[in-house]
């Protein structure tokens, strides 16, 4: 396991300050990017983009960028990019799921219906292509088509174990892999290919990326089971309504015993969300919070870990600021 960095680290709001003038240009150029002479594109697109979020994505592009020494234009692109992409799987998640709350409120498909969700999140795909093809850069567009692939894949994988009680971590890591560890390494690689870094350099960053999603997934579906509903911005519980065992269940169903763990396998295989109090009993017992908590922290230090042997920046500062955030947020 990686050392923990026991340097002082910039919190949320000191990381937000120091990316504010980026985050300004590219929040500029996702609302001018996301006109569309069609009403409805422009109403959904708005809807979502407008529901907020801490633009982590963008931002880690901006981040990683500055920790290679460069900024300006082709990062707040390629940010806008990465946003894109992100934005379209949300909307075509929330139809998958039927979910009805996102960041505390109606998604898209609650309003306009799923049809128009999934065509309006096609056209945000379709447009971060268009934007990638704008910066005439083979090796960007081959790092960012890799990486829809797998978001792709990693959709199906889960849609797969949807109420299967079998499902084991090694399965429940290969889907947060796909589905948004990928996507922050894109971004953190891309960042650090707009500034010219080498290989070497580039692939630090794409390490640090893929550790940070594998974390942040983590701490987010244990959320599911910790957070108050109103600071969650969802309905608690929807991840076992969906049918979903992420890391919490998961290790419960391993350690709980044979009476429980029956009982939870059916819990599952129903998508019982009646059941919570009998879930939140056995995930309590048996410590299936810490030990999803010990899995994330062990990701965000192997993340800080990556950026080693970068020179010491307020970038790579703020870097390691997000790490330790991912893990430590109650929302």
């Amino acid at each position: 396991m990686a050392q923990a960095n026991t340097t002082p680290a910039p919190d949320l709001a000191a990381i937000q300050a120091f990316s504010a003038a980026d985050m300004a240009g590219i929040d500029a150029l996702i609302r001018h990017r996301l006109a569309s002479d069609v009403v409805l594109i422009n109403q959904v697109a708005e809807h979502i983009i407008s529901a907020g979020g801490k633009r982590l994505r963008p931002m880690l592009v901006a981040l990683a960028g500055r920790a290679c020494g460069g900024h300006g234009a082709e990062h707040h692109q390629l940010a806008a990019i990465i946003e894109f992409i992100h934005t379209s799987t949300l909307l075509h998640d929330d139809v998958i799921d039927e979910s009805d709350l996102r960041r505390g409120r109606s998604t898209a498909n609650a309003i306009w219906g799923n049809a128009a969700s999934v065509l309006v999140g096609d056209f945000l795909y379709s447009r971060s292509f268009q934007l990638m093809v704008e910066l005439d850069r083979m090796e960007v567009m081959r790092i960012l088509a890799d990486a829809t692939n797998r978001i792709a894949e990693g959709e199906v994988l889960q849609l797969l174990h949807v109420r299967n009680p079998d499902v084991d971590e090694a399965a429940y890591l290969q889907v947060i892999e796909r589905k948004t560890a990928v996507l922050f390494a894109a971004g953190t690689r891309l960042g650090a290919l707009a500034s010219g870094a080498d290989e070497a350099v580039q692939q630090r960053l794409h390490d640090y990326g893929l550790q940070l999603g594998y974390a942040f997934q983590i701490a987010d579906d244990m959320l599911d089971y910790s957070a108050e509903g109103a600071a969650l911005g969802k309905n608690l519980g929807d991840d076992l309504a969906e049918g979903k065992a992420t890391l919490p269940l998961i290790h419960a169903m391993a350690h709980a015993d044979a009476p429980v763990r029956e009982r939870l396998r059916a819990i599952v295989e129903a998508g019982d969300a009646g059941a919570m109090d009998e879930v939140m009993a056995a995930i309590h017992a048996c410590g299936s919070l810490e030990y999803s908590h010990r899995r994330a922290v062990e990701y965000a230090e192997a993340a800080e870990a990556a950026l080693d042997g970068l020179p010491e920046s307020e970038a790579v500062a703020a870097l390691r600021g997000l790490a330790r955030y991912a893990v430590e947020r109650g929302y």
